[in-house]
C-alpha cells in the first residue's frame, strides 16, 4: 500500500490541467494514413464540448483529420431543400430503446505493461490520460489476464508449485503483476473520473491441473481440481482486492476452442459443454455466489461469435442451471467476417437479461497479415466496423487487445505478434497513436456507461453506399450518432425529433454527432424491450 501511495503521488504530480484541444503532432507514413507522435513534451488531446444550440460534430478520416470539431445549426423544418440535399436519410427514433451499454477499454497484458513501463514517466502519463482521462478516449473498462497469456515473456500460472496442491497454498501473485499490470491500473484508476469496470480471465491454470500437464496443446481440466480450478479464481479476485483493485467480472476461461482442438501455440484450456456446465454449476458458481464477491459478474464463452451455439446454447440445454449463476457472454472479433451478427440473436431473444460484451480484438493477427501497419485506415475501418454491428446487435461494450506494443507488435513469448491502437518506440522515447486509436474514440468518449442505444433508419436511393450508424441517448442528456461512410465524400440528412441536420461526411471517415436530448432523461426502468 506504501508503494501505491508513492506511485500514486508521483502520478498526480504529473497532471496538468487543460482545457484546450491539441492536435495532433503529424507523422505520414507512406502509402498508408498518418500516425499522431507523442513524446515526453507533446501528446494530442481533445476536449468533447458539452452542446447547447445545434449539434457538434467530431470526425476522423483516411485523409488525415483527427477528431476534428465542428458546431451547426439545425435546419429549419420548413426548409424545402432540406429534404432534397441528400440521397441518404436517417431517421432518429428516441422513443425506441435497446440495451444499455457497459463500456469501452482495452487490456492490461504483461506486454502492455512492459512497454508502457519503458517509457519515461511524463510519457507513461500521457498515455494513460490518452486513453482513461477526460482529454482521452475515456475508456471505463479494462481487461486483465488471471496469469499469463502469449503476450508475456514466459509461460507462467500462479501456484505452479507444489504440483498437486489441491488447497492453493502457494498461491501468490507473479512479479508481473507488481510490476507491470497493477502499476498500470493504479495508473489508470487515479486518471479516470469514473469507475474501471475490470473483466479478468483465465489462458491456462498450472499445468497439474490439466490432463497434458502443459500450458499449450489439447488439455482438458482434471476432474479432481474442479473445485481448485474455482478456487482460483476466487484467490486472484481476492489478491487484486487486496491491492486497491476491484474486479467486476471474470470469464470461464479464454478462448476453450483452443484447448479442444488444438487450434493455437498458446496457453489455453479446453473444455467440453458437458464439463463446461458442471464446472459453473458445481464449483465456480457456488464459489463465488456465496462469498463477499457475489456480485462479481461470470461471464461464459469468451471465445469467437461461432462457439456462442455450443458453450451457451448446448451448455444451458444440459445444465440449465448455469442460468442462475452467469451474467453474459464474452466474444471475440477474429473471425466476425465470416460469422453474422445474427447469432446473436437467440441469446437477446430468449435470454434477455444476459448481456453479450466483446471482450477481445486486434488487427494482423493472423499469419498472412502484416502484424503492426503503421498508419492502416483499413484496419481502423475494420474496427468501427465490427463496434457498430455489434452495438446495433445489442452488445454492451466493446475491449480492445493490447493497450500498446512495440514496433514489432510484442513481446510475446509464442511470437505471436500483432497491431495495437498505440505502438511504443522504447529507443526514441516516443508512441504513435494509430488510425484504429481515433475510430475507437469516435465511440468511446461519446457513449459514456449507462447509455442507451435507440433505433436509427436508413432510407436511400438504390445505388447509393450506406452509411453505417449507431444511436444513442447518454445520461449528458444528449443524443449521440456514429456515422462512418465507407466510400467517397456523401452528403446525408438526419432528422430527430423536430431536428434537422445535413452533413456532409467526408470520403472514408467516420464522424460523431452530438446535439441535446428534447425529451426527458432516460433511466433503466423506461426500457422497452425491441431486442
Amino acid at each position: 500500500m506504501i508503494t501505491k501511495i508513492i506511485f500514486s503521488f508521483i502520478f498526480i504530480s504529473c497532471i496538468v490541467k487543460t482545457k484546450s484541444d491539441k492536435p495532433c503532432a503529424v507523422k505520414h507514413i507512406l502509402g498508408q494514413s498518418i500516425v499522431c507522435v507523442c513524446n515526453s513534451t507533446y501528446c494530442d488531446d481533445f476536449i468533447r464540448e458539452p452542446p447547447t444550440e445545434g449539434y457538434i460534430t467530431y470526425t476522423s478520416s483516411k485523409a488525415g483529420l483527427r477528431f476534428k470539431k465542428e458546431v451547426h445549426s439545425f435546419l429549419n423544418a420548413s426548409d424545402k431543400n432540406c429534404v432534397k440535399c441528400s440521397e441518404i436519410h436517417l431517421d432518429v427514433d428516441p422513443s425506441v430503446t435497446y440495451q444499455r451499454i457497459e463500456g469501452f477499454g482495452g487490456a492490461v497484458t504483461d506486454s502492455a505493461g512492459i512497454n508502457w513501463k519503458s517509457l519515461e514517466p511524463a510519457l507513461q502519463y500521457y498515455m494513460i490520460k490518452s486513453y482513461y482521462s477526460e482529454e482521452g478516449l475515456e475508456y471505463n473498462m479494462a481487461r486483465v489476464p488471471i496469469g499469463g497469456t502469449d503476450f508475456s515473456t514466459r509461460k507462467y500460472a500462479y501456484n505452479e508449485l507444489p504440483v498437486d496442491d489441491v488447497n492453493l497454498t502457494n498461491f501468490h501473485l507473479a512479479h508481473e503483476d507488481y510490476n507491470y499490470k497493477i502499476p498500470m491500473l493504479w495508473a489508470i484508476q487515479n486518471t479516470s473520473n469514473v469507475p474501471i469496470h475490470i473483466v479478468s480471465t483465465t489462458w491456462s491454470p498450472p499445468p497439474w491441473m490439466k490432463t497434458n500437464n502443459a500450458f499449450t496443446g489439447y488439455s482438458r481440466l482434471k476432474e479432481k481440481y474442479y473445485q481448485t480450478y474455482a478456487d482460483y479464481h476466487y484467490r486472484f479476485i481476492e489478491e487484486y482486492e487486496a491491492v486497491g483493485i476491484p474486479i467486476w467480472a471474470i470469464t470461464t476461461t479464454n478462448e476453450p476452442i483452443n484447448g479442444v482442438f488444438n487450434l493455437a501455440g498458446f496457453n489455453s484450456l479446453g473444455w467440453s459443454v458437458n464439463e463446461l456446465g458442471n464446472w459453473i454449476v458445481n464449483h465456480l458458481g457456488p464459489t463465488i455466489r456465496n462469498s463477499k464477491y457475489k456480485n462479481v459478474k461470470i461471464l461464459t464463452c469468451d471465445d469467437q461469435r461461432f462457439t456462442i451455439p455450443f458453450f451457451f446454447n448446448m451448455m444451458l440445454n444440459k445444465h440449465p442451471k448455469a442460468l442462475d449463476i452467469i451474467d453474459g457472454i464474452g466474444v471475440h472479433f477474429y473471425h466476425d467476417r465470416i460469422t453474422p451478427a445474427s447469432i446473436f440473436n437467440f441469446v437477446t431473444k430468449y435470454y434477455p437479461d444476459k448481456f453479450i460484451l466483446a471482450t477481445e480484438a486486434s488487427e494482423g493477427a493472423f499469419p498472412w497479415q502484416a502484424k503492426v501497419l503503421l498508419g492502416s485506415w483499413n484496419r481502423a475501418e475494420s474496427y468501427i466496423s465490427d463496434i457498430l454491428e455489434d452495438l446495433n446487435h445489442n452488445l454492451v461494450g466493446w475491449i480492445d487487445w493490447n493497450l500498446c506494443l512495440n514496433l514489432i507488435g510484442g513481446p510475446n513469448w509464442e511470437l505471436n505478434f500483432v497491431d495495437s491502437p498505440i505502438i511504443v518506440n522504447a529507443l526514441r522515447q516516443e508512441f504513435y497513436k494509430q488510425p484504429m486509436f481515433y475510430a475507437l474514440g469516435q465511440v468511446s468518449k461519446f457513449v459514456p456507461r449507462d447509455s442507451i442505444r435507440i433505433q436509427v433508419n436508413e432510407t436511400k436511393s438504390f445505388f447509393q453506399t450506406s452509411v453505417k450508424h449507431v444511436g444513442f441517448l447518454t445520461p449528458r442528456n444528449t443524443t449521440v450518432l456514429i456515422l462512418y461512410n465507407s466510400e467517397k465524400e456523401q452528403s446525408i440528412t438526419v432528422r430527430c425529433v423536430d431536428n434537422i441536420m445535413h452533413l456532409q461526411l467526408p470520403a472514408r471517415s467516420i464522424t460523431t454527432v452530438e446535439f441535446q436530448t428534447k425529451k426527458k432523461e432516460m433511466k433503466p426502468e423506461d426500457l422497452l424491450d425491441h431486442s
